[in-house]
């Protein structure tokens, strides 16, 4: 594995540890204190979305751009998101029907993606659309764990509207990854 492969291997270690820190007060309410959850969350998140920002940069700077990187990339991006977003359907800030919107389009990517490098024996990169979706993801994401770290922290007033507006990111994104998928889409067809 490369530099950039094991930078964005990171982000298949931090999306457990996630999910786990977010779950704490919820699994157990009187145990203590859980306000320390919400720096840990950011800190958390904030991580996982740098390492997705600088594992491209790393592997071109490096002349070390692989199939295993266009593979590996786009598949660590998944778990990472899907966890957050499980955690934001489970919290009920995020709609489970925009939560299937979303995982139905990254499976198939990554099953379109798998086709092409079974037939073609290449690996499809990230795309333009992909790469709004993946911005719009992660700022939904920021947004709703906002809202969460609010609710947590006592700030109860900007919690409904956080998370209105958390919603109404998340939708934005489902019509961007829907955009992007028939983008790949096409370029399936066309290879």
């Amino acid at each position: 594995m490369t530099l950039a492969d094991k930078v964005t291997a990171s982000r298949l270690v931090l999306a457990p540890f996630f999910f786990v820190v977010y779950r704490l007060p919820i699994w157990f309410p009187d145990a203590m204190d859980w306000r320390w959850t919400v720096p840990a969350l950011w800190v958390l998140f904030i991580g996982a979305e740098l390492t997705d920002l600088v594992d491209g940069k790393i592997a071109r700077a490096r002349k070390e751009v692989s199939d295993l990187g266009k593979l590996l990339d786009p598949f660590a991006d998944v778990l990472a998101r899907i966890t957050y977003f499980l955690c934001f359907v489970l919290d009920g800030i995020l709609p489970s029907l925009v939560l299937l919107v979303i995982l139905y389009r990254e499976f198939s990517i990554q099953f379109l993606r798998n086709l092409m490098l079974l037939n073609k024996n290449t690996a499809q990169g990230a795309r333009m659309g992909g790469k709004i979706k993946a911005v719009t993801y992660m700022v939904a994401g920021g947004v709703a764990l906002l809202a969460s770290s609010a609710r947590l922290l006592g700030f109860d007033a900007a919690f409904p509207p956080l998370r209105i507006a958390a919603i109404l990111i998340f939708l934005i994104s489902a019509v961007f990854a829907v955009i992007s998928f028939m983008d790949y889409l096409m370029v399936y067809r066309k290879r």
